[in-house]
């Protein structure tokens, strides 16, 4: 499934690369606004034009409108990727007709299952999934419709199965066979 815009978050691709606590202290500084000294500025990463304050995205500086363009329908305030939408679509679909395990989630999102800890342990904070006594995991009405906002601007279309990181890896793999 091809992917229509690139106007969304993305997680830096080598964030597997960092140790735990530099992973947790980037992740919990996401979208704190910061300041440029005294005679710099920083570049906004969606408008390339020079600003003195941006909120910080591991390492990029976002204006504040370019920060709120990316966010999308149903987040409730909440930067959301494509591991969000492969953690919530992920626990929509349920597979085997039960809730998934976290450890399953963890392990099938697309992103190292440290940094989806951490990411499940928000969307549970914002309401879009629950977790139970067994670790199974539950999307919630306001998931689904953060889960409609983030593949609405990724895909141009409703959620579907074929987005899903685990299932596009499938694909690839019985194309090089």
């Amino acid at each position: 499934m091809d992917r229509k815009s690139d106007q969304y978050f993305k997680y830096p691709p080598n964030m597997h690369e960092l140790d735990l606590a530099t992973l947790v202290s980037m992740y919990r500084s996401r979208g704190e606004p910061r300041t440029a000294t005294p005679g710099s500025y920083f570049a906004c990463s969606l408008t390339q034009r020079l600003i003195k304050q941006g909120k910080w995205w591991f390492g990029l500086y976002y204006s504040q409108d370019a920060w709120d363009r990316l966010l999308t329908r149903g987040s409730n305030g909440f930067p959301l990727t494509e591991v969000e939408l492969n953690v919530l679509g992920l626990t929509l679909i349920q597979p085997g007709d039960t809730e998934p395990f976290r450890s399953f989630v963890e392990q099938s999102c697309g992103i190292s299952p440290k940094l989806c800890y951490l990411i499940i342990n928000d969307l549970k904070q914002f309401d879009f999934v629950k977790e139970d006594d067994d670790s199974r995991l539950t999307i919630t009405n306001e998931g689904k419709e953060a889960l409609k906002g983030i593949s609405q601007r990724i895909y141009d279309q409703s959620f579907d199965e074929e987005m899903l990181f685990v299932n596009r890896r499938k694909r690839q793999s019985r194309l090089n066979l």
